[in-house]
């Protein structure tokens, strides 16, 4: 079990970055945006920091900045599954609605694997926390969501995100299946809104070799191994300042043959969310979350889905 001081760690490192937020927009001076963009027109916080859905990047800039503006966004998010709870914050930077810069520091709380993977790797200790920092760059190449709204050219954009995955103890089971702790995914994401009908539809293809987003490292048996995969959006607003909506992203499986057929393969990842901006600098997201069987043999094959919920500021 966590302590109270584990408990109210991302509670204290929200509220930093919450501060930073205020204070970066304070910086930014007359340039920073006021209220450029309608409502959740520039998306929410994905868990790997950049302005998306839940779990897959979008096209979309993050903060309120437009044209001419600076912005700037913090958040942070819970998953909770049967086995795992993980915690992520992160900020995010918006420039003249063109480019985008993010952070995000991913926790998950992997003591559920302690009793199965300690018999193997025994100098793994109880209660251990994997941890990754995500550092992400985005450009929008062309397009603009919502002045080209009554056309079919969707908004595009390209992305990096660089990737550091701190493992702790576990760090020897990730030497033992050969992969590393730092990686970089690219992605190229389109994002169409019809505004006339409310519906937004995003497709993301990213080249990436991490495994289950990069928590358990990078490629396998000491091998770089690269694959393009896809991700899909799909939001319907209810009205101005509410959304439902669906993701569904494609997981490499790199560890699929590592010890014997199946026992550490990867499941897609897929979501149904609710998202609520009741004004345009805070919005509220909750989502039930499917990530299939993570780390299969570790807990008994059960499938991990549960709720995540995000809030998020925005200036």
């Amino acid at each position: 079990m966590h302590s109270i001081a584990q408990r109210k760690m991302p509670a204290r490192n929200a509220i930093r970055l919450t501060l930073i937020a205020t204070l970066l927009t304070g910086a930014l001076g007359t340039a920073s945006a006021e209220t450029g963009k309608l409502l959740l027109t520039g998306g929410v916080s994905t868990v790997e920091g950049a302005a998306g859905g839940g779990i897959s990047p979008w096209a979309v800039i993050g903060s309120n900045a437009t044209a001419g503006e600076y912005g700037v966004s913090a958040n942070a998010s819970h998953l909770n599954t049967q086995d795992f709870d993980m915690t992520t914050y992160g900020l995010a930077v918006g420039i003249n609605d063109r480019f985008e810069l993010s952070y995000s520091q991913q926790d998950l709380n992997a003591s559920s694997t302690y009793g199965v993977v300690s018999t193997v790797v025994p100098t793994i200790t109880p209660g251990q926390h994997l941890k990754m920092d995500v550092f992400g760059a985005k450009f929008r190449l062309a397009g603009d969501a919502v002045l080209d709204s009554d056309s079919l050219m969707p908004q595009v954009s390209a992305g990096v995100l660089y990737k550091s995955t701190s493992p702790g103890s576990y760090s020897g089971v990730l030497n033992a299946l050969g992969a590393k702790t730092m990686g970089t995914d690219i992605y190229v994401a389109a994002t169409k809104l019809f505004l006339a009908n409310s519906v937004l539809v995003n497709a993301t293809l990213r080249m990436t070799e991490a495994n289950q987003g990069g928590l358990l490292g990078f490629g396998a048996n000491g091998e770089q191994k690269y694959q393009v995969v896809p991700e899909v959006s799909v939001a319907y607003l209810l009205r101005k300042d509410l959304a439902v909506g669906a993701e569904y992203r494609v997981m490499p499986n790199n560890f699929q043959n590592s010890i014997a057929p199946g026992y550490l393969h990867s499941d897609d990842w897929q979501d149904l969310f609710v998202a609520w901006a009741p004004t345009k600098h805070f919005s509220l997201t909750a989502a039930y979350v499917n990530l299939g069987q993570v780390v299969p043999v570790a807990n008994s094959f059960h499938k991990q889905d549960g709720l995540y919920v995000s809030a998020q500021v925005a200036f």
